[in-house]
């Protein structure tokens, strides 16, 4: 791994950090309809570009089917439920939230056979989702967070594993490029029409369409370029590591916007970034055995 791949690492992180509190300021003046759909909008014109400039492959059409539900899973839903519950949820508790996805990617694979569950994934398993309650107890006690608004991010984690599951059985080998476009192509048009028959935006002042431009064109199109360049050059397992980081970002930038997280969650943080850790550390190799 090179510098300039831990830099583009660091800097991915970063993006996807802020998002959380990007959601909350574009929230204030958008309803989470319109964050979606917005955030879908400029993404794909972003990643259009590169996909004109780069020549990357569109997916052939026959795949239209998990093509539409992987994009319902994991832009849709997600996004404008996490443009609800950051209603009465703040954007640190969030970002902690966010990171239950893998935990949910791990239960559901246990489900379908694709994993198998030992001592360590066990603990990093439990380790998680208790990280995540200390997290939770702590907002909800320091009126940070409502228990609906949790409920409602949480949903969204599930969805983007559910997403995840549903892209390996069904969309391997395509180009990443291609697949990302037609994602937020298909995004945005499911929530158009859903947008226009909802409430409209009110009040949208300068610091609302900023956060929804950076959130759509950096957070959404650059970032969704920078995670797939990364992963042309080093390994799945070294970039997964960003994840790991994005909610030490949520509480920084939290912090930056003037959220002050309890004590209780930023233990809680610690503790899931434990889990995550214990989860997809490499298995110790036995010593072998001497004659």
């Amino acid at each position: 791994m090179t510098r300039s791949d831990v830099f583009q690492m660091l800097l991915l992180s970063a993006v996807w950090g802020v998002s959380f509190l990007l959601i909350r300021v574009a929230g204030e003046a958008f309803p989470p309809l319109w964050v979606a759909l917005l955030r879908s909008l400029f993404g794909v014109l972003v990643l259009g570009l590169a996909l004109r400039l780069g020549g990357h492959r569109l997916p052939p059409l026959r795949l239209w089917r998990p093509l539409l539900l992987v994009a319902l899973l994991n832009n849709v839903v997600p996004w404008t439920f996490f443009a609800w519950g950051e209603q009465t949820v703040s954007s640190n508790i969030a970002a902690v939230l966010n990171a239950t996805t893998p935990l949910f990617s791990l239960l559901i694979g246990l489900g379908l056979r694709d994993t198998s569950l030992g001592t360590r994934l066990l603990l990093g398993v439990l380790l998680g989702f208790g990280g995540v309650g200390l997290t939770v107890l702590g907002g909800v006690h320091g009126g940070h967070a409502t228990l609906f608004g949790v409920l409602i991010i949480t949903a969204a984690s599930v969805s983007y594993a559910v997403a995840t599951a549903v892209a390996k059985r069904t969309l391997g080998g395509l180009n990443p490029i291609g697949l990302a476009t037609t994602q937020l192509g298909l995004s945005t048009l499911m929530l158009l029409p859903l947008a226009l028959a909802g409430a409209p935006p009110a009040r949208v002042d300068f610091a609302a369409w900023a956060a929804m431009l950076v959130l759509g064109v950096f957070g959404s199109g650059l970032a969704y370029l920078l995670y797939y360049g990364l992963l042309a050059r080093v390994s799945a397992t070294q970039v997964l590591a960003v994840t790991y980081v994005l909610p030490v970002w949520g509480l920084f930038w939290a912090a930056v916007a003037g959220e002050r997280p309890s004590w209780l969650s930023a233990v809680g943080v610690a503790v899931v970034l434990a889990g995550l850790l214990l989860m997809n550390a490499p298995p110790r190799r036995s010593r072998p055995a001497h004659a």
